[in-house]
């Protein structure tokens, strides 16, 4: 037998709806908001990552799938979206578009990490990404569009937290007060901060260790080396939150992992997921285009993922029972079956969600199964009913039988719904 790799999971049949379910809202809030699809390839070359995400990141460093082509290039499974998408942007000269470009995309993503609940090595993601201008209003809308997704999921419990990274110069002295500081606490922290210190100072803030987390929690803070422009810029983000309603929280541990991002940074996290609490995270990143040889242009954006959405909505028993279809067309012998396919045709065109008997089922059987698949209705085709050209129609709830004629059918079925 060979089973599935080690760090990757497969969407079952009776689980599918859920991920329907998830996609639609997305989809439609998309919609609502003017955002429109992206669809990037699975791989790129192993420079956009390197590049754009930066060599010091755990992503680049220690969880990309990298490999050589036939060709001899080197090429990396997409550790995430916005990469992809800066690309996309360059090659395919988007700026011509009119700005704002506000696009999203839904993909399978990679890296390769331990894999855990709501971590998988295979991974899901819906992201949004805003270009095409340095403005607050931009980074507002990104989190409303956020925040109006978890709401309308039925998500409780979530929380929002931001922080402003500030831009270059300013994160660069508190990059150095922040070494400064680690200096005196090195020989306490993990390896993974040690090393961190050189590659990715500010992903000291950001530790799970308990030790780590106590040391993190006096280090100094990145709002008292903001220029006034990032303060005011932060500010003003604050003051549209207060003013929309969205509760938030502003939290200085907020860093997230890659290096592009500049100001904005947010996340919302749940205490329900355990340690994998982030459902969805994002920020502005002002230099991701310039970086890959575009022009530069603001942009802003966030992902979620969607395994753990799902985690979430199940743990909060959010789901509805999935739905079976409308019909199931029961026949009782070959002839009535071919009849019963054309019945099952028609109500399909009529809208209807429709199965029908394939495979040489009893009548006993065939209505076992309409009730195992939560069929609404049996349609019922004899002998008797195809010399008389009518159909039997039983609700399956109720148990309530009654008849009509087979071109009657779809608005017989209307009337008894």
């Amino acid at each position: 037998m060979i089973n599935i790799p080690k760090g990757t999971k497969d969407v079952l049949p009776n689980e599918s709806y859920k991920w329907q379910y998830v996609e639609k809202i997305m989809r439609d809030i998309s919609k609502a908001y003017n955002v429109r699809e992206i669809r990037t390839p699975v791989f790129e070359h192993t420079e956009l990552f390197s590049r754009s995400i930066g060599d010091g990141t755990d992503v680049v460093s220690k969880e990309m799938y990298t490999f050589l082509d036939k060709g001899g290039r080197s090429i990396t499974l997409r550790p995430e979206g916005t990469a992809s998408v800066a690309r996309s942007y360059v090659e395919n000269n988007l700026e011509s578009l009119s700005l704002p470009l506000k696009m999203y995309y839904m993909i399978s993503a990679f890296r390769y990490e331990r894999p855990q609940a709501g971590r998988l090595r295979e991974f899901h993601q819906y992201g949004v990404e805003y270009y095409g201008a340095q403005s607050v209003y931009l980074d507002f809308e990104a989190i409303s569009l956020a925040h109006d997704i978890l709401k309308g999921l039925g998500l409780k419990g979530i929380l929002l937290k931001i922080n402003s990274l500030g831009c270059p110069e300013c994160r660069k002295k508190y990059v150095e007060a922040l070494k400064e500081y680690y200096l005196k606490h090195l020989g306490e922290v993990c390896d993974t901060c040690k090393d961190r210190f050189n590659k990715n100072p500010l992903r000291l803030l950001d530790c799970k260790s308990p030790i780590c987390k106590g040391i993190a929690s006096n280090a100094p803070r990145i709002q008292d080396y903001l220029c006034d422009d990032c303060k005011d810029y932060h500010e003003k983000l604050c003051g549209l939150l207060k003013s929309e309603g969205i509760p938030f929280e502003n939290d200085p541990g907020i860093v997230r992992g890659l290096d592009y991002y500049t100001r904005t940074v947010f996340e919302f996290v749940t205490s329900e997921l355990g340690a994998q609490g982030t459902v969805c995270g994002g920020g502005r990143y002002d230099n991701l285009v310039s970086d890959i040889g575009g022009k530069s242009v603001g942009c802003v954006g966030f992902a979620m993922g969607i395994e753990r959405l799902i985690m979430l909505l199940e743990e909060q028993n959010a789901f509805s029972a999935e739905l079976g279809p409308d019909c199931f067309v029961i026949c009782q012998n070959e002839e009535c079956i071919r009849n019963g396919l054309r019945v099952a045709s028609e109500l399909r065109k009529a809208g209807y969600s429709v199965d029908c008997e394939l495979t040489g089922k009893s009548m006993k059987a065939q209505f076992k199964y309409a009730d195992k698949i939560k069929a609404t209705f049996a349609v019922v085709i004899g002998e008797e009913e195809l010399n008389k050209g009518t159909a039997k129609v039983k609700k399956l709830s109720d148990g309530i039988e009654t008849e009509c004629r087979i071109e009657d059918l779809a608005q017989h079925i209307s009337k008894r719904k």
